[in-house]
């Protein structure tokens, strides 16, 4: 397998925001990425798990992440892990934009939603 360049348009939902994904595992990578982005208070992912570990790197403004029985909030700068089978959501707690990149320990993503 060679290298690959995956150019924005190629899983960014809107040129101006990060905001998308894509799935390693079609590139031989044993994992994959989540760019989230919202402006909204109190927007976020609801209540849900997955079989592999996350990892959440806080790019911009300030969420509060629920990781299990623990809630944490996570601000600009920061990396927040969640081990693999344990119920996580965040939320935006403003002011402005909160803007994520989520790593997701696998080739394709594998969600149960519990909200």
């Amino acid at each position: 397998m060679s290298g690959r360049i995956l150019n924005r348009e190629d899983w960014a939902e809107k040129p101006d925001v990060w905001q998308g994904e894509f799935e390693g595992g079609q590139y031989g990578a044993d994992v994959s990425v989540m760019f989230f982005t919202t402006d909204k208070i109190g927007g976020g992912p609801k209540l849900h798990k997955h079989p592999y570990a996350q990892v959440f790197i806080v790019r911009e403004g300030r969420g509060l992440f629920t990781i299990g029985d623990q809630q944490v909030e996570g601000v600009a700068g920061q990396i927040l892990f969640c081990p693999p089978n344990t119920p996580h959501k965040f939320s935006n707690l403003g002011p402005g934009r909160l803007e994520t990149t989520d790593l997701h320990v696998t080739g394709a993503f594998s969600t149960e939603w519990l909200e």
